[in-house]
């Protein structure tokens, strides 16, 4: 297992739960300093990132740079792959076709989570699901050619009405006429919706893809209530091996949060 930390370039996104905020090459360094293995990104467009010197930072770093968080799709632009309109389900696809081209270039995933959308006013939950699912394997056929991995994070009830435990999750991506489409499992997402988290990593075994290392408050691992050592021996278990990603609040600021986070990891990935 390989620590990640996340880093939003996103301003609509202010006072979410990413570690880092604005200043990338500033976050890359610290990434790096406190024993980082690889950075997540979540940025408001591609070119935002072409324009940002990210390879030249990457490199000198020497750090993997594990995915790039779609999110701005939603936060920023309103798209999302489940909207009863096909020009916005379209422009969602596009959008998130350019961070594929972008991610070849790092040998990094892409993540869908916000863009996911929801059912609401007359579109069935059924309809908006076969919508998603179109929009996804359309997604991973594409990445596929790309050598990228997609990942699919499942949210909470107030995020979105689609799905949001593993067990409904798994049989969906395994739906998908795509073999590259993996569960990016969200600690605080599922201290919410699953009865037993553990468990539930348990049973979607190999599906697993990433992981976002936060507590059951959403403050950095170790500063709530979530028991994280029956989480990692699951992990361990199920042979997961890839990158434990800290998508937390700042709290109580950013390089403080890096560093519990990370103390966090070497305790329980030992």
């Amino acid at each position: 297992m390989k620590a990640c930390v996340t880093i939003s370039l996103v301003q609509e996104a202010k006072g979410g739960p990413f570690v880092f905020w604005d200043d990338l090459p500033r976050a890359i360094r610290k990434g790096k300093e406190l024993g980082y293995a690889a950075v997540e990104i979540f940025a408001p467009d591609v070119e935002t990132l072409v324009h940002s010197n990210l390879q030249k930072l990457v490199a000198e770093s020497n750090l993997e740079l594990a995915a790039f968080g779609t999110g701005a799709g939603w936060v920023k632009h309103k798209l999302t792959l489940s909207s009863p309109d096909a020009a916005v389900r379209e422009r969602g696809r596009a959008f998130i076709r350019g961070f594929i081209d972008l991610a070849k270039l790092y040998s990094a995933s892409v993540i869908i989570g916000s863009m996911q959308g929801r059912f609401e006013g007359s579109v069935t939950r059924e309809q908006a699901l076969k919508w998603l699912a179109e929009s996804l394997t359309g997604l991973g056929q594409y990445a596929a050619k790309a050598g990228v991995g997609i990942l699919y994070e499942p949210l909470n009830r107030y995020e979105t009405n689609l799905l949001n435990r593993l067990e409904d999750v798994v049989p969906f991506v395994r739906s998908l006429q795509s073999t590259n489409i993996k569960i990016l499992a969200d600690l605080f997402h599922m201290n919410m919706e699953e009865a037993n988290v553990a468990d539930a990593l348990r049973q979607a075994g190999g599906w697993v893809g990433h992981i976002h290392f936060v507590d059951s408050n959403r403050r950095p691992a170790g500063l709530g209530h979530t028991d994280f050592a029956p989480i990692f021996k699951a992990l361990k278990e199920i042979g997961y091996n890839g990158y434990i990603s800290a998508e937390a609040f700042p709290y109580p600021d950013s390089d403080a949060a890096a560093a519990q986070t990370i103390k966090a990891f070497r305790k329980y990935a030992k």
